[in-house]
């Protein structure tokens, strides 16, 4: 375990993919980016460059200068999508969230190996039917997140007192990330509670032996 050089703690462990219907806090998650999802929509982006060519070119009678500006528009815009979709298939085959019982990792929102000790809580956040699992940070992380924001030409103020980890394009669903989630967080919370015990007897043992 180290510090990194925005003073966040960063932990390094050895990771294993799981994938099981009953996840526990002994279990390690790596989860990728859905390939079929990302195929569908490089699909797609070719669907609509391909539209927008045949405005650009005319390929239809019938169409002014409005419909050609916008299929030029639009050959440029989804052209360079569907480019960018097409170039992050190679990098994109490692993992981008990593659950284990001593923090999470989200590379989408940064590099940064968030310990369990450093949550206060795990919840969800549901909008527009679409659910996503929230973080909230102890206040020491969440100046420390505020700091590495403003560094990064990021809003502080954007998300800046909860993490939101959004299941949409990963491998895996909800209920998985969830309940790995909250396996891990609990598993800490009890280690921790653990720890504090045993000083305290130690600290109670040693003044009863002086």
């Amino acid at each position: 375990m180290h510090a990194d050089s925005d003073g966040l703690a960063i932990a390094v462990t050895p990771c294993r993919s799981a994938f099981p219907a009953d996840l526990d806090a002994s279990d390690d998650l790596e989860i990728g980016h859905s390939f079929p999802r990302l195929g569908r929509l490089i699909a797609l982006g070719f669907g609509m460059t391909l539209l927008s060519a045949a405005l650009a070119f005319e390929l239809w009678g019938g169409l002014g200068a409005y419909e050609r500006a916008a299929g030029c528009a639009g050959v440029l815009l989804f052209g360079l999508v569907t480019c960018r979709l097409i170039w992050m298939l190679p990098a994109e085959r490692g993992p981008v969230v990593i659950v284990s019982r001593y923090g999470i990792r989200d590379l989408r929102n940064g590099n940064e190996f968030l310990l369990w000790d450093s949550i206060e809580d795990v919840s969800v956040r549901e909008s527009r039917g679409c659910k996503t699992v929230v973080l909230t940070p102890t206040p020491a992380l969440r100046r420390q997140l505020r700091c590495v924001r403003s560094r990064r030409a990021v809003s502080p103020q954007s998300d800046a007192d909860v993490i939101v980890i959004d299941p949409a394009g990963l491998a895996t669903d909800f209920a998985t990330l969830l309940q790995a989630c909250q396996a891990c967080h609990d598993a800490s919370e009890r280690r921790t509670a653990l720890q504090q015990n045993s000083h305290h007897d130690a600290q109670s043992f040693a003044v009863k032996a002086s």
